[in-house]
């Protein structure tokens, strides 16, 4: 309707022009001076108004297309006007502005509504282009590479040199797998790449995860198959032995004789029973050795309750307080909710954090002003926590990717489960035992749940 009246308007106009011009020639052959110029001012005035007509239309379609421009959909013209099609024109304009403006408004909310999806995602996101500017970068991956914020793909070497150069000769649609060590704590990478195509610019698009978990998962699942075959065949080879040498020397012990006047042969009997006693508490030494890695297999589901925070490390303090040879190493307890629950099986918990605190106890021994803090509240991520830091000498970076490892000990005594079994209980919690150190200034063992 709108280009049609448009389109009849502008042609009546014309027409009239062209009929007042003919008007005009035929005036000046007639000698009709008078007349011939009263036609050429009315000439000139449908010609003026036929411009101002086209203007003005141009000029409201050109307000139009610059506000939209420029996303300003306040913009309205007037739809009460003499001129029909100038009315119709504005009106339509009008509209056309509404529905741009929905549009506008419904592609508004779908981007937030993904860019949500994406701050929220457990997984690193970020697009680069063919310069190495990073269009994007969500929050988990600034929180797993620990650095904010994210322009240039240059800024990785101030992370990890290594991480830099993997990503500069990254390709679209390649997988890679990357061990990122800090000075606290070590995170495996899987690095997958793809491209997509964003106005007419290749992007690239990289997808960042952090697989340690899933790995120290698979790693602890190796080690309970081989615990629970060696202590299968150790545990059916050593018993016979052991009941048999047992059996032997209670034979002898209830009344068994040696023959007096064969002193050759009561020596070496007298060897043999000496024999025997060490075979038996050998094997019983070993038969202990074995049952206490039978613990770490037979973790017993958690009894889950709802349990207050300030409560069990009240509790964990009392209990490690009680130990008068570290009397010099305080306990504080810092809770950033004091009022937080945890709904947890209490009394394997409180083994982990009785656990943890000896431990720490221990690397204090000789350290003065040295403290325990047991810290809660919840994560940047939302998640709960119970934290046990001191400020001993610390973990070398070599080994603490190796201390959650069973039979792994530091120590002269001991097997090695303490560590691999709290990991073991914080998984069945459904939740994780991180540590962080820092050699010689503190140590932070992390209960997630």
């Amino acid at each position: 309707m709108l280009s049609k009246n448009f389109y009849f308007q502008t042609m009546g106009r014309v027409i009239f022009i062209a009929a007042t011009a003919l008007l005009f020639a035929f005036l000046m052959v007639g000698n009709n001076y008078v007349y011939a110029i009263l036609m050429l001012i009315v000439l000139v005035f449908q010609a003026y108004y036929l411009i101002r007509y086209v203007n003005e239309t141009n000029r409201k379609i050109a307000y139009f297309f610059d506000a939209i421009k420029n996303e300003d959909f306040t913009l309205r013209f007037p739809e009460k006007l003499s001129v029909k099609s100038l009315e119709e024109l504005n009106h339509s304009l009008n509209m056309l502005n509404e529905m741009i403006q929905r549009i506008h408004l419904k592609n508004q909310t779908q981007e937030r509504f993904y860019q949500e999806i994406l701050k929220q995602a457990d997984i690193g996101i970020l697009a680069i282009n063919d310069k190495g500017h990073i269009l994007f970068a969500n929050p988990r991956l600034e929180l797993m590479l620990n650095y904010t914020p994210l322009n240039h793909i240059k800024q990785l070497s101030q992370i990890d040199e290594n991480l830099y150069l993997l990503f500069s000769e990254l390709r679209p649609f390649e997988r890679r797998v990357f061990p990122l060590t800090n000075e606290r704590e070590k995170i495996d990478l899987a690095i997958k790449s793809s491209s997509f195509n964003l106005d007419g610019q290749e992007l690239l698009l990289v997808v960042i995860q952090d697989i340690h978990q899933e790995l120290d998962e698979k790693e602890t699942e190796s080690w309970t198959r081989l615990i629970r075959v060696l202590t299968h065949e150790i545990m059916n080879s050593i018993t016979p032995i052991t009941s048999i040498s047992d059996s032997i020397l209670k034979y002898h012990e209830k009344g068994g004789t040696l023959a007096k006047s064969d002193s050759e042969y009561q020596k070496r009997m007298e060897t043999t029973i000496k024999g025997l006693e060490v075979i038996k508490d050998q094997g019983a030494n070993l038969m202990g050795f074995v049952q206490s890695y039978r613990s770490f297999l037979n973790v017993p589901v958690p009894d889950k309750k709802i349990v207050r925070a300030i409560e069990l490390l009240e509790k964990v303090k009392l209990l490690v307080g009680q130990n008068q040879e570290f009397s010099n190493t305080s306990i504080e307890l810092d809770l950033e909710i004091q009022d937080l629950e945890l709904f947890i099986d209490e009394k394997q918990i409180t083994q982990v954090l009785i656990n943890l605190c000896k431990n720490a106890l221990q690397s204090l021994s000789n350290r003065k002003n040295s403290y325990i803090k047991l810290m809660a509240g919840t994560n940047s991520e939302g998640q709960k926590y119970i934290e046990v830091k001191d400020n001993g000498p610390g973990i070398p970076p070599e080994l603490i990717n190796e201390i959650f490892v069973p039979f792994f000990t530091t120590k002269n005594t001991g097997t090695g489960v303490g560590l691999s079994l709290s990991k073991q209980i914080l998984r069945m919690h459904g939740g994780n035992l991180k540590v962080k150190s820092i050699p010689d200034i503190e140590t932070s063992f992390m209960l997630i749940f």
